[in-house]
């Protein structure tokens, strides 16, 4: 073969350091954009946080200094001269009738607590970490309560294996095989058990629903209304009631509905997740990356400056030479990482809030209205909006989040689909569901709507989906048929 040149013509983009750093930020959380800014304030010199208001105060503090010695200088009759206080403590010249802005009184009240601080509705008293784990609360317990040597080993086990929701995971016969002690039979297992289960909180070590409900209910005294009936019903008709067949229990049983809406309410009381009473789960709380306001009757979008603190070049450090070629070279290496971090920042700032105006803009209805009057909106839409990729409007809808007079949600939250009714006309996937979960919230209990019921009345308000639709967005907000949906109370 012969070599030979050719030429040939095509479109190719070449992703450059500083698009591959854009597009990186671009997709990140708050929570992992402030770690990433901090990761670099901690590498990089020449980056520093801005003070936008340390211009302002000092020109502030500037004028206060005038206005003071302008006072100074115009009214010198009756002002005595100012004294140090240091001075005046030496010499024993400072009166103890001296008025003050507030008194003891007020700062060590007897509802401050620890804090030291008067009690007040509006600030919020720091109690200290008093939460506890179940696993602790339980072990506690243990060791108040006399064991032999080999119970206690048991209880361990049987306390290792209690879930945060309070019922055993495992067997009594795994948990008597996972024991190190051979002479161990799973009859002693089992009492240390029934020990373990007169802890608190009452029903902790169940095997399963049905047992938690009834050692709750045994705990009660005798004289309880209608206690014997409620054990009867979770012995033998706990099937029943979980599926709500209440014709069935009162047909064998000879009750009266009347005495088993008393069952049930007493039922009701009681806890079938003892150990959430325990310890609370971790809160995971949310910063949102916009803010929606109504100003003068329209509703406007601001970026959360708290939640990204802004950028600045060191300019003290930018204008050092170095000694030698390599100190130089590393600064104008670290001046220009800077500067592409604080463009790619104001870059992913500009995008983010274009994106949040359109989304503000197209669903005006929403927060006029509410999730029922939102609009069908896709991805594409947003970027044919604003002339950008919609790859550019996935990323940075994820875990980006508003903040606005009717929650919190998830940029992501106000993209649905596209259902047309009969007449052609598009509705929100997002909206219907509003509808069916308001449907179900205003149904007779004792009726429940049935899925052709419910396309029915949304057929009247000119929604119209199948049966089958109404079954698939009821079963994503985890609403249960109708069958399951009947109550007595």
């Amino acid at each position: 073969m012969k070599a030979a040149l050719q030429l040939k013509f095509g479109q190719q983009l070449a992703m450059t350091p500083q698009l591959q750093q854009a597009i990186r930020l671009l997709q990140l959380s708050s929570l992992e954009l402030q770690q990433e800014i901090q990761e670099a304030l901690d590498s990089n010199p020449l980056l520093q946080v801005a003070d936008e208001h340390a211009h302002s105060e000092d020109h502030e503090q500037a004028e206060n200094k005038a206005e003071s010695a302008n006072d100074t200088s115009t009214d010198t009759t009756s002002e005595p001269s100012a004294q140090d206080s240091a001075d005046l403590m030496a010499n024993n010249a400072i009166s103890d009738d001296l008025a003050m802005d507030t008194s003891w009184e007020d700062v060590y009240s007897s509802n401050s607590g620890n804090t030291g601080v008067k009690a007040d509705d509006e600030l919020p008293i720091y109690q200290g970490e008093t939460q506890t784990s179940l696993y602790d609360h339980l072990l506690w317990q243990l060791e108040l309560t006399p064991f032999s040597e080999t119970d206690h080993a048991i209880a361990m086990a049987i306390i290792d294996a209690i879930d945060e929701q309070g019922f055993l995971s495992l067997s009594t016969q795994d948990i008597t095989a996972s024991l190190s002690l051979s002479d161990v039979e799973e009859d002693e297992t089992i009492a240390v058990l029934k020990r373990i289960q007169q802890f608190e909180p009452l029903g902790v070590g169940s095997r399963n629903l049905q047992e938690c409900l009834l050692l709750q209910l045994d705990a009660l005294p005798d004289d309880t209304p209608r206690k014997h009936q409620a054990c009867e019903i979770l012995k033998n008709y706990i099937d029943q009631l979980a599926n709500r067949d209440y014709k069935i229990i009162v047909k064998e049983t000879k009750l009266k509905e009347s005495d088993l809406i008393e069952v049930l309410q007493l039922i009701q009381q009681l806890d079938p997740r003892p150990g959430s009473q325990i310890g609370e789960s971790n809160i995971e709380y949310i910063l949102p990356d916009v803010n929606v306001i109504k100003v003068n009757g329209k509703w406007s979008v601001f970026l959360n400056n708290t939640s990204t603190p802004k950028l600045e070049v060191n300019q003290h450090y930018a204008t050092i030479t170095g000694a030698n070629s390599n100190d130089s070279q590393y600064i104008k290496d670290q001046l220009q990482e800077a500067k592409w971090l604080i463009k790619s920042l104001e870059s992913r700032s500009d995008t983010l809030l274009k994106v949040a105006r359109c989304i503000v803009e197209t669903q005006q209805a929403f927060f006029e209205q509410g999730e029922e009057a939102m609009q069908p909106m896709i991805l594409n839409d947003v970027a044919l909006a604003i002339d950008m990729h919609e790859s550019t409007i996935s990323r940075v809808t994820t875990q980006k989040y508003m903040h606005t007079p009717r929650g919190i949600f998830e940029l992501k939250y106000f993209f649905s689909s596209h259902v047309s009714n009969d007449d052609g006309e598009d509705k929100s996937s997002t909206a219907i569901r509003a509808l069916i979960k308001k449907l179900v919230a205003e149904e007779n209990i004792a009726k429940p709507l049935s899925d052709n019921k419910i396309a029915t009345l949304l057929a009247e308000q000119e929604v119209k989906v199948a049966r089958r639709t109404v079954a698939k967005y009821r079963e994503s907000l985890g609403i249960a048929p109708s069958s399951q949906r009947k109550r007595l109370i």
